[in-house]
């Protein structure tokens, strides 16, 4: 039940944030609209209805607490983000570009984790998530800057920064 009340008070805040100040002056002001109101109580109860019926059990509700580590991930992806989109414009200008695919091994453990962190290094620009290995943990990545490293942690960290740390705090 915890699961639907946060998943339906998640769906309303964002639909509300979509539409604020949508409203005309009348009964609630300049903020939203009554009919706006009524329909993002009745979207956001199918929302966490169908969210409820997906998954069931299988969502656990110590995810929604991790809820605030989330936000706080947004920020850092955002500057990796950056950073990443001004390396590879400088690498497309300069013509410095090594590609090759990179094996790394982040021992996580659930597929939570290595999902967030595969979406995180296909999102960054200049590398793409190219397969997980089923039998073991390793990650393959299509990296447009191949560096020589000695240790799998300096691998790890040049390819996807602190993003194995944060799947890490995220999912286990």
């Amino acid at each position: 039940m915890l699961t639907f009340f946060m998943t339906f008070i998640g769906v309303l805040i964002l639909y509300l944030l979509m539409v604020l100040g949508s409203g005309n002056g009348e009964t609630m002001g300049y903020l939203f609209h009554w009919q706006e109101l009524v329909a993002g109580v009745i979207l956001s109860l199918i929302a966490a209805a169908i969210t409820r019926a997906m998954f069931g059990k299988a969502v656990n509700n110590k995810l929604f607490f991790r809820f605030p580590l989330f936000l706080a991930y947004i920020p850092v992806w955002f500057l990796y983000l950056t950073k990443a989109n001004i390396e590879v414009a400088i690498m497309v200008i300069t013509g410095n570009i090594r590609p090759g695919i990179v094996k790394i091994n982040p021992g996580l453990k659930t597929n939570l984790g290595k999902t967030i962190l595969a979406n995180s290094i296909t999102l960054t620009p200049g590398t793409l998530t190219v397969d997980l290995s089923e039998n073991s943990d390793d990650m393959y990545i299509h990296w447009i800057n191949v560096k020589e490293t000695k240790t799998m942690d300096e691998k790890i960290k040049g390819v996807c920064g602190p993003f194995a740390k944060w799947a890490r705090r995220l999912a286990e």
